[in-house]
């Protein structure tokens, strides 16, 4: 069965429509914002509200949109609204004028520890402005909690497209978004609520899942721990170091920060490091080919994240774990692996946490994604974790990875994101399967519009995981 044939979503309404229905959309009309949020409600509905689970029912009867002030960077004719549902999620929505008809539902990357913060999404939607330059709607949340919590932030982003649709207007398309540790929300999200996206746009994604993205975590625990030994001290509260931290603990990343570095002169340059620190470093480092930028951000979240994980979602059983892994050292390479911490995870932890984290590849829509090929945060290579997974639900035709040559995990580039999602809305549209090289083609004409770099490499494909990250019992 050809894709084209395959994929046959209902079509939508091509008129676009204000809040007011049966007028077309205004910039003075949107500008009133709260002018008539009862007269809002009464609107058409959602496209699937009857489907939308009780929880996300329940928040829409509490939500206030405000007007709001657009951050800096959007076009000047884009219209913003913000606001807080009463589950506590924040969230900003802008739509540029004209609007494509297209809506782009946002889900940040992280996760966010603590209380959520409403500077959280506009700061999305200030990074991610290139959407709205291109003409399509932007909707974002904080997500009601922080942590590690991938299917209540998917919730939480179906909660938002359902606000859309009742109180600003009905889309053409509605593509979900998924950032970083945003893209297994949006990965998730596609197989929680199929009805209620067209397709699905992943950038840097950590798609691995929580029990496979996290490995290369515990390495780094268990290494610096038999290189450095003060993560814990001896003269603190001794714990198994897949918790990340025990309750209550008063370590700060500043503090931890320092250790680091004084271990390993990480924040030094090469030439100011001793022979134990430059060795401390390269040990560190050899174990899931980092670079020296990014040791100190995943010692955090080895450490923050964990906790959160251990502490809140698995019920204080271990997830983790390294049983059979051989850590690589240039010095003594032996007395390594016999002075690291063993851990074994509990099952009953390993199905909980997959049951929240784990993509299981049952996609039915469209599926591009992008990532730099030396992304240091999230590495290339998880790719091939979801492309297993997708392959082995006999979803293959409906993804399309992407990749380009760059080190970096927060933003690419302004031309390859807009080229990238025409070849999806052309995929969804008119049932034509896009290639990596027919989307490089299309980036020269979306770098004229909007300046940035063409660094598409078509013709490469992700290596296995366990190239990357050393291997273990499982």
């Amino acid at each position: 069965m050809s894709t084209t044939t395959a994929f046959r979503r209902r079509p939508l309404p091509t008129t676009l429509m204000t809040p007011f229905q049966g007028h077309p959309m205004r910039p003075t009309l949107f500008a009133a914002g709260l002018v008539g949020l009862a007269v809002l409600g009464g609107c058409a509905a959602p496209r699937d509200a009857a489907n939308s689970p009780p929880v996300i029912k329940q928040a829409l009867d509490a939500t206030h949109p405000q007007h709001a002030v657009c951050p800096t960077g959007l076009p000047e004719t884009t219209r913003c609204l913000s606001g807080r549902d009463d589950a506590g999620a924040y969230w900003w929505i802008a739509v540029p004028t004209p609007w494509t008809g297209v809506l782009v539902m946002h889900a940040h990357g992280g996760p966010e520890l603590g209380s959520p913060k409403p500077e959280r999404s506009a700061e999305d939607l200030q990074r991610w402005s290139i959407m709205v330059k291109a003409g399509h709607a932007w909707a974002g949340s904080t997500y009601r909690q922080g942590g590690v919590e991938v299917r209540a932030a998917a919730e939480d982003t179906e909660r938002l497209r359902t606000l859309f649709s009742r109180h600003v207007a009905t889309p053409r398309r509605t593509v979900l978004h998924g950032q970083s540790w945003g893209a297994s929300v949006a990965a998730i999200g596609a197989e929680m609520f199929p009805a209620s996206y067209d397709g699905v746009f992943l950038t840097s994604g950590v798609l691995g899942g929580g029990t496979r993205s996290y490995d290369f975590r515990l390495d780094l625990r268990v290494v610096y721990q038999a290189v450095c030994g003060d993560h814990p001290r001896a003269d603190e509260p001794q714990y198994p170091l897949w918790m990340g931290l025990p309750e209550g603990s008063s370590l700060t990343r500043t503090e931890l920060a320092r250790r680091v570095n004084a271990c390993t002169g990480v924040q030094l340059p090469a030439a100011e490091r001793s022979p134990k620190q430059a060795a401390a470093l390269d040990t560190l480092l050899r174990q899931a080919k980092l670079p020296e930028r990014s040791l100190i951000g995943h010692m955090n979240w080895a450490t923050w994240h964990f906790q959160d994980i251990a502490l809140k979602r698995t019920g204080g059983r271990n997830p983790f774990g390294n049983m059979g892994a051989v850590y690589t050292a240039a010095i003594d390479q032996a007395g390594l692996n016999q002075r690291v911490a063993r851990y074994a995870p509990d099952a009953q932890a390993v199905a909980k946490l997959a049951a929240d984290t784990d993509p299981q590849g049952r996609i039915s829509m469209p599926v591009v994604s992008v990532r730099g090929v030396n992304d240091p945060i999230a590495f290339v290579e998880l790719d091939s974790v979801f492309r297993a997974q997708v392959a082995r639900q006999g979803r293959s035709q409906w993804l399309v990875q992407n990749y380009a040559d760059y080190a970096d995990h927060s933003y690419l580039s302004d031309a390859e994101y807009p080229a990238a999602m025409d070849a999806l809305l052309n995929w969804i549209e008119r049932g034509e399967k896009p290639t990596p090289q027919s989307i490089a083609s299309r980036c020269p004409a979306s770098q004229a519009k909007f300046g940035g770099t063409c660094k598409f490499l078509p013709d490469y494909r992700a290596a296995e995981l366990d190239e990357r990250v050393t291997p273990r019992q499982r």
